[in-house]
């Protein structure tokens, strides 16, 4: 990831070219958290650093909320070398900060019940383990991550499964022959919910519903099954969840964490 972001500026920094006679050994970089929040995305910073020949004392762990103003690092190197790194390094950290910090806001609107924030595979292209690490840091949990490791039928699954001798039942006894335990299911109504328990999905997905239908499913699923995970998912906002996690999710899927995520403000600062 940090040779394609290093990449994408070119092979030469004309403007370094034209304006640094001398490229100056020692020079430093102070990262500034300007806005504040959870800082994440160290582990990427540091590898465009090293692309970049230049190192970085870290002056705040990964997860840590920071005030505004707070100096995160300081990055050393020539000076040529810092200008090379400063954008993509700032680039990724303040993806990675922006969603720790708004999934940190989601895990404080939750804070008292069992309920855990997830990411989804809504991601940037290319960027899926940085926004992940992201989610994590700011004390959301883990969710799948790809196609091949957990079965989760959706909505477009469903109308196939119209046309596939045995149904829901017959594909899930496959995922288990495959030697897959997590079996999620998104439902939309109570017969497919009575249908998926049936089949032996362990998570049901109840998408974009209301908390008091939320709360009337659950009460449902665990009276069929006791210990069926229950998780909410579509169009939950901050304002929002909190009702969805009283209402009995045990899980809250947030696809805003990553797709539509508000850089934090970082900045470099070279100050000799």
């Amino acid at each position: 990831m940090a040779a394609l972001a290093l990449a994408e500026d070119g092979d030469t920094d004309i403007t370094s070219a034209v304006t640094i006679a001398a490229d100056l050994d020692g020079a430093e970089g102070f990262i500034e958290y300007r806005s504040g929040g959870v800082l994440a995305g160290n582990a990427w910073a540091d590898a465009v650093a090293r692309a970049c020949d230049c190192g970085i004392d870290w002056q705040a762990a990964e997860g840590q909320v920071l005030p505004a103003g707070a100096t995160v690092a300081v990055v050393r190197g020539s000076l040529t070398r810092l200008l090379r790194a400063e954008r993509p390094l700032l680039n990724l950290l303040q993806r990675a900060s922006g969603i720790a910090t708004a999934t940190r806001s989601y895990v404080g609107a939750v804070a008292g019940t069992p309920c855990r924030i997830l990411h989804t595979r809504k991601t940037a292209p290319g960027l899926r383990a940085l926004d992940i690490a992201a989610v994590l840091a700011g004390g959301g949990a883990r969710h799948r991550t790809g196609l091949s490791h957990e079965v989760m039928v959706k909505d477009n699954h469903w109308r196939a499964l119209r046309r596939t001798e045995g149904g829901l039942a017959a594909g899930l006894a496959d995922a288990r022959a495959r030697g897959v335990t997590s079996l999620q299911v998104e439902v939309e109504s109570v017969e497919q919910m009575e249908e998926a328990i049936a089949a032996g999905a362990t998570r049901l997905l109840i998408d974009n519903q209301t908390p008091q239908i939320l709360r009337d499913w659950a009460g449902r699923a665990r009276g069929l099954r006791a210990g069926i995970e229950i998780e909410a998912t579509g169009g939950l906002t901050l304002e929002t969840v909190r009702s969805y996690a009283e209402a009995g999710a045990d899980f809250v899927s947030i696809g805003a964490l990553t797709h539509s995520v508000r850089a934090a403000d970082l900045a470099l600062e070279i100050r000799n």
